[in-house]
């Protein structure tokens, strides 16, 4: 292990679960490729649409907005570092890049989880308490449960990210095609009990915490549901809808991060280990813009008309 100067601290460090796969190396580049793009465009284009349409500037969709804005804020975390590994024939980064690369996955998952919270309270005043949601979900309202979702995020996360940095490692080699915190903790050839507890409070306060907030919104939701009008129950199954699937689609993800960073699941084929780890980082910022956009009627229609204005356009010219 190559040590900066006397110190027990790596100059870099190894990212072991990569394996030579030949020419292959170059066909997984352009999925990969195509994937980032696809991603950044999907996420971008639903952005610029919710901006430029003032009929959109409601909290709901101003919601939707954060969570767009946060999967290319994840997406780019992952992707060039992921890039430039697959046609690398070392795979190694340097310990300041790890490092952000943790605080950039990890606060990504934290803002998700958040934002998905933050969602689900916005969906329970909308179907719960109709006639008092303009008052209760002001302008004012809206910005600050934003900026309190990505200042807390970042605070919480820049602290895992210290205490990690602070310890005295005993190797340099991580088995996994990109960062962890858990990973380099492991490393560690110091006390870890602080970082472990800290560890504990920050997953119920960015997951689990999030996680009972909207299962109790879905309670309430579930209960006017259920005594309510056929309308009620439409608006709610075409709202809720795509914002349940985001929220499984990531937690599936992230459950199964968790679970193989922390247990050695050796009846998992290295592969399946790879492309799950990867899982919530690349198809949840390419699911969700799909998943809003087919099924948010009023989405879907600006998008439309957005698409045949750019068809004319290109006609004309």
């Amino acid at each position: 292990m190559k040590m900066n100067g006397n110190s027990t601290r790596p100059l870099y460090f190894i990212l072991a679960a990569y394996f030579d796969t030949g020419l292959f190396r170059y066909l997984n580049f352009l999925i990969i490729i195509s994937l980032y793009i696809l991603t950044v465009c999907s996420n971008l284009f639903l952005i610029v649409v919710i901006c430029m349409n003032r009929s959109l500037h409601e909290p709901m969709y101003i919601f939707l907005c954060s969570l767009f804005v946060n999967e290319l804020y994840g997406s780019t975390g992952l992707f060039p570092l992921l890039l430039v590994q697959i046609l690398s024939d070392v795979h190694t980064v340097s310990v300041p890049f790890c490092y952000l690369q943790i605080f950039c996955v990890y606060s990504y998952v934290c803002v998700e989880f958040f934002n998905l919270a933050i969602m689900s309270y916005d969906r329970y005043l909308a179907i719960c308490c109709p006639l008092q949601y303009n008052t209760r979900m002001t302008n004012n309202k809206t910005a600050t449960l934003i900026v309190v979702t990505w200042f807390c995020s970042f605070l919480v996360v820049f602290v895992t990210t210290f205490l990690s940095y602070s310890l005295q490692l005993c190797g340099d080699t991580i088995n996994k095609v990109y960062c962890l915190n858990y990973s380099i903790v492991k490393l560690a050839c110091s006390e870890t009990r602080a970082n472990n507890i800290y560890g504990l409070f920050g997953t119920f306060l960015t997951v689990f915490g999030p996680l009972i907030l909207i299962l109790y919104t879905y309670m309430k939701i579930l209960k006017v549901c259920f005594s309510g009008s056929k309308q009620t129950r439409q608006k709610a199954v075409s709202t809720c809808t795509p914002h349940l699937a985001s929220l499984i689609n990531f937690s599936f993800g992230v459950c199964f991060e968790i679970l193989q960073s922390r247990f050695d699941l050796k009846g998992v084929h290295s592969m399946l280990h790879i492309v799950l780890s990867l899982y919530f980082l690349t198809c949840q910022p390419l699911f969700n813009p799909v998943m809003y956009g087919l099924n948010m009627t009023k989405v879907r229609t600006i998008c439309k008309s957005v698409l045949k204005l750019c068809r004319k356009v290109n006609q004309i010219d």
